[in-house]
């Protein structure tokens, strides 16, 4: 009886040793086949740029202990399903314009007031200050979000099916906006319908007549050919679009700390190599719209400065009452007003 108790617990004994190796190997097998998947709403811009740099800084410094999968164009679904994503961690990465996501925290709209960048200089300016980038990376973690990336995108214009080229014009149409109060509410003020709608149903409407235009950066109206649809764009210059990667903080915090460092490492260099493509590229937006038939208009010198201060006090006022958003919106001027 000693001689079989012996006997079946040296068996288990060898089982369990097997069981852990057979654990311990696929483990680090899944570990050796991480997936992070980055997703977007748009391709060929600045974001996908960006994400394609990030891909090869994280294979050149984890390998391929990550495989980085990219899906531009809403491959993964419509913009709030991506950020829903994102949150469940059903998708590890979303680059996004932060004007998409205030619904997931208010602290978003402090990027997009009025007037608050006036430059693709000023938005670097901020997003690779030291102290306000430490600040940025960990602001969104209560969400269980992480940020890994934060870009320069384009200025916002207004593509629109008729020539708009003063204030008054505006009034009465019905324009596809972010889901932003800081791109609603201004637009508001000067008599327009503002209508949140996901990217990929805007050719739609626009050629059926359910939206009079959208407002959106020129090099996604270029990239989408929307010169097909409606051929007129009013540059009223009144933002600067930053977008941001956000990454799902549970998966991170599962990621061994070679593969943490190499991600937080990749954004910032993936960034520092594609700002200067993303200010060419609004560059060659421009004259793509124009070679293709498009029209480019602005106001006047008055109506700019008039339109401007509308917006201003109105930016103001959306983030009055939220302590937090303003929180943020001083912390960026602070940087900007910094010598």
């Amino acid at each position: 009886m000693k001689h079989d108790t012996t006997f079946v617990t040296t068996r288990i004994a060898r089982a369990g040793l097997a069981a852990a190796t057979a654990i311990t190997l696929i483990a680090g097998a899944a570990q050796a086949e991480t997936v992070m998947k980055l997703a977007s709403a748009t391709i060929n811009d600045v974001q996908h740029e960006w994400q394609k740099e990030f891909a090869r800084e994280m294979e050149g410094r984890v390998g391929d202990a990550v495989t980085v999968e990219i899906y531009p164009a809403s491959q993964l679904g419509a913009i709030p399903r991506m950020a829903e994503g994102v949150l469940l961690g059903t998708i590890e990465a979303f680059t996004t314009p932060t004007s998409f996501v205030t619904n997931v925290d208010a602290r978003f709209e402090a990027f997009d007031v009025p007037g608050l960048f006036n430059s693709p200089e000023a938005v670097d300016k901020v997003i690779h200050n030291p102290d306000f980038r430490e600040y940025l990376e960990t602001l969104f973690l209560d969400k269980g979000i992480r940020v890994v990336g934060a870009i320069y995108n384009s200025p916002t214009v207004v593509l629109t099916t008729e020539p708009v080229d003063s204030i008054a014009g505006f009034d009465g149409l019905k324009i596809r906006t972010f889901a932003s109060p800081l791109q609603m509410d201004p637009m508001k003020s000067i008599g327009v319908n503002p209508t949140p709608l996901a990217l990929s149903e805007v050719t739609t409407q626009l050629q059926s007549g359910g939206i009079d235009g959208m407002l959106a950066g020129m090099p996604i109206l270029t990239a989408f050919k929307f010169y097909d649809s409606a051929q007129h764009v009013t540059d009223l210059n009144f933002s600067e679009i930053v977008s941001l990667t956000l990454v799902n903080e549970m998966w991170f915090q599962a990621q061994a700390d070679e593969v943490k460092e190499a991600i937080i490492a990749s954004g910032r260099a993936a960034e520092e190599t594609v700002f200067p493509w993303g200010v060419a590229n609004v560059e060659r937006a421009n004259a793509a719209w124009v070679e293709n038939g498009g029209q480019i208009l602005k106001l006047s010198e008055e109506e700019q400065a008039q339109l401007m201060a509308r917006f201003a006090e109105v930016g103001r006022e959306v983030i009055a009452d939220n302590p937090e958003v303003v929180a943020v919106y001083d912390r960026i001027t602070a940087v900007l007003g910094a010598e």
